[in-house]
């Protein structure tokens, strides 16, 4: 009797989004799973086990930006060609990072891990342009979209979160890292698969399209909304591999005293990615009430109060510093569910249907030019003073307040609603 009333409701609360959308949302989350297991761990790994320097490890994660920047160059060309399209880009682009697991689970010396992260950069170079154009080709209104980025969003959080999971669990069994990287690349191998069962190709290009030349990209620069929302979304990439890269090895190795476990961070980073899921949608679904502009505001606010947690839980130990830090990890992904949706959407409204590709790889490359800087920078505080490690998170919550001023300026240059 009661089994309708409850799927009805179920029914409801769901994004009413496309099938193919929902198979893409399916396919990350595989693929995520696999990320999961490799994305916190691998910096301890390569530090703590094969004997890496943290700015060795730093400058080799950041050395993969420059395979993100043509990555991404390319992945909007492909995306906008009627040669290749969405489907192929996303399949090759899922071949290559397959490939460097591989290089990863063999490395040994630093060569090798530079190598190793220009393949995988290189990858999610090529990825991101196409699955976002896509994603805009399949989706009509405002709301569809903004729901479709944040499913997206929850099923990679969830992947991860469950690979981070499997991570902590199979470390704590001792298990080589080494087989983390291998359970990466079949998770890459599977999301290829599905990806070529289920989706098909999108993209409908116009009468004599041509492969995309300079006066698209000349378009797209010109474009004085979409140029100031990526001074924003640079800033806004360093906040995530700071919180990636970094802050594993700042908690590992400064907090605390002589740091925290490994399983310790593996658990918090866990609640961290299942946080951000559970609150993915009704956040979503909240903040579909205000203009693109002001909803990313609001997340940087909550991206200054994280890093700020951080700096207090590093320079003022208040007892419990998991918990304190656990507490940042929330409110930043707070941060990040309501960033990520509306930043997408806001490129995708921006972009004209022809020039997706290029929109969303300009939108990419901020994500590698973050690459390039927050490991970098964070591998170099952190081998300073500890005056200057613990600075680093307050120099961080205050660079905030410029990202506001910014969005306030772009909120200006747009309609009242997106």
């Amino acid at each position: 009797m009661n089994e309708l009333p409850l799927n009805h409701k179920i029914s409801e609360w769901l994004p009413q989004l496309p099938p193919q959308v929902w198979s893409l949302a399916t396919a990350r989350f595989l693929s995520e799973v696999g990320r999961g297991f490799t994305l916190f761990s691998a910096p301890i790994f390569f530090v703590n086990q094969v004997g890496l320097s943290i700015t060795a490890v730093g400058l080799g994660l950041g050395s993969g930006a420059i395979a993100g920047v043509i990555g991404r160059f390319v992945g909007g060309v492909c995306t906008d060609s009627p040669l290749v399209g969405r489907k192929n880009t996303i399949l090759l682009s899922a071949a290559i990072s397959a490939a460097a697991t591989v290089v990863f689970f063999f490395t040994h010396n630093l060569p090798i891990f530079i190598i190793g992260n220009l393949l995988m950069n290189l990858g999610i170079g090529l990825f991101w342009p196409a699955i976002e154009a896509a994603i805009a080709d399949l989706t009509i209104t405002d709301t569809q979209r903004t729901e479709s980025f944040a499913t997206i969003r929850l099923a990679s959080s969830i992947g991860i979160g469950l690979g981070a999971l499997g991570a902590g669990y199979l470390i704590s069994a001792s298990v080589n890292y080494r087989v983390l990287f291998a359970l990466n690349g079949i998770s890459l191998l599977v999301f290829f698969g599905l990806v070529y069962v289920t989706l098909s190709e999108t993209y409908e290009a116009p009468t004599h399209k041509e492969i995309p030349g300079l006066q698209d990209w000349i378009v797209a620069l010109a474009d004085r909304p979409m140029m100031v929302f990526v001074v924003v979304n640079i800033i806004f990439s360093i906040y995530m591999y700071q919180l990636q890269s970094t802050l594993p090895l700042y908690l590992s190795n400064f907090i605390d005293g002589g740091g925290l476990h490994t399983e310790t961070i593996g658990i918090m980073f866990t609640w961290h990615k299942i946080f951000t899921a559970l609150c993915q949608l009704p956040l979503t679904r909240w903040l579909n009430r205000f203009s693109h502009p002001i909803a990313l505001t609001i997340s940087m606010l909550l991206w200054g109060v994280g890093f700020g947690l951080i700096w207090v839980t590093g320079v003022a130990p208040m007892g419990r510093p998991a918990l304190w830090a656990t507490l940042a990890l929330s409110i930043m992904g707070l941060a990040t569910a309501a960033y990520v949706p509306s930043a997408f959407a806001l490129v995708a409204d921006l972009a004209p249907p022809s020039l997706r590709g290029i929109y969303m790889s300009l939108n990419a490359q901020c994500w590698a030019i973050g690459y390039l800087i927050a490991p970098s920078l964070g591998g170099w505080a952190l081998e300073q003073s500890r005056f200057i490690a613990d600075g680093l998170w307050l120099a961080t919550a205050v660079s905030v307040g410029i990202c506001i001023l910014i969005l306030q300026y772009l909120q200006s240059l747009l309609p009242l609603k997106n």
